[in-house]
């Protein structure tokens, strides 16, 4: 069941509006329209590499989406995620939730010098910019809903190891725990929480974020289980998959119904314990949690998911932006504009 593209965007901008989100009025310098004068194809660009990435690579709508999440979390929507090691900066991409996990950045280049290369485009479009039109486009390719995507945002100058570490919500925390790191950045806890884990509903996992359900790892016994929450069917395929002391980079899909496609089954499989990570379980089993109905709601109206969707998206996008003088249009996403001085270029995942 998918919305009617000028729904979702109305239903969007109302909602974002009565949350105290709405781009022209919370934030003054932000605006769908922002390069419609100085670089209009910004968006056709991004989405022509993705769809050409799409060919090779079938998760890489989930893998950009998440860059935008976890740079997000990180000190605002500034692209410090992007930025590689240097003589003074410590890179966000060796943060333990993004070592060896966080991918995407050699498609975020080629969108970055495509458009330094466009007519009018050249140190216009900045690398945070980049990253919001890629995580909209990503879940529009995979058959999700469409927003305006507010822009206008500024590169950040520096990044910031430590707080990635302490700020990312993890697979392997309480639900209390990930519900005050979303209260932390000026997300809420509930409803923003349950409809961005929805992002949930295509890519892939690997083993070592999720073997601590299935096994007891101190001598990796199954019995008693670990996680009384899994589906019992689910479970022994997921130990056929993930032997205890394997391979903990083998990928699991997050959604094993539709694991490209953007849809609801990710709210439908947590009704029958198929959630992969404990920490998307935890949204529907934790006794008594807030997040149970919306888990319930979202499951049974797949246009409830996304409007909500595109209204909490909206909102992470926003979180603690820099716009009009303040940081730079980075020339490449990799490194501060005129200091390339022991950057490590070749920095990306291994997966």
């Amino acid at each position: 069941m998918k919305m009617h593209l000028s729904k979702v965007m109305f239903v969007a901008l109302f909602y974002a509006f009565l949350a105290g989100v709405a781009p022209l009025l919370a934030y003054g310098q932000l605006a769908p329209t922002f390069y419609d004068e100085t670089c209009p194809n910004v968006t056709s660009i991004i989405r022509e590499i993705i769809e050409d990435t799409l060919l090779s690579d079938a998760r890489i709508g989930a893998s950009l989406i998440r860059l935008h999440f976890h740079d997000c979390f990180v000190d605002g929507c500034d692209a410090s995620i992007l930025l590689d090691n240097t003589d003074t900066i410590e890179s966000e991409k060796e943060a333990l939730p993004n070592n060896n996990s966080a991918r995407g950045f050699d498609v975020i280049d080629r969108m970055k010098a495509r458009l330094e290369s466009s007519e009018n485009c050249p140190g216009i479009v900045s690398c945070a910019d980049i990253l919001a039109i890629a995580a909209e486009e990503s879940v529009v390719l995979a058959g999700g809903p469409s927003w305006a995507v507010p822009l206008g945002r500024r590169d950040g100058t520096t990044a910031n190891r430590a707080l990635a570490n302490l700020s990312l919500p993890s697979p392997f925390e309480t639900l209390d725990e990930i519900k005050a790191k979303f209260t932390a950045v000026g997300l809420n806890n509930n409803t923003d929480l349950v409809a961005l884990s929805g992002a949930h509903t295509f890519g892939r996992s690997q083993c070592q974020f999720f073997t601590n359900r299935l096994y007891n790892l101190s001598d990796c016994s199954t019995n008693p289980p670990p996680d009384n929450t899994l589906n019992t069917t689910y479970l022994a395929t997921l130990r056929d998959l993930c032997p205890c002391n394997g391979n903990g980079s083998v990928l699991a899909d997050l959604d094993p119904k539709t694991p490209d496609g953007f849809d609801s089954n990710y709210f439908s499989n947590l009704l029958v314990g198929q959630g992969l990570l404990g920490s998307d379980q935890l949204l529907f089993s934790t006794p008594g949690a807030d997040t149970v109905d919306i888990v319930n709601n979202f499951s049974a109206n797949e246009t409830a998911f996304f409007e909500s969707f595109v209204v909490s998206m909206i909102r992470m996008g926003n979180l603690s932006l820099l716009t009009g003088t303040q940081g730079e249009i980075r020339l490449d996403c990799r490194v501060v504009n005129g200091n390339s001085t022991g950057q490590n270029i070749m920095l990306v995942s291994s997966i």
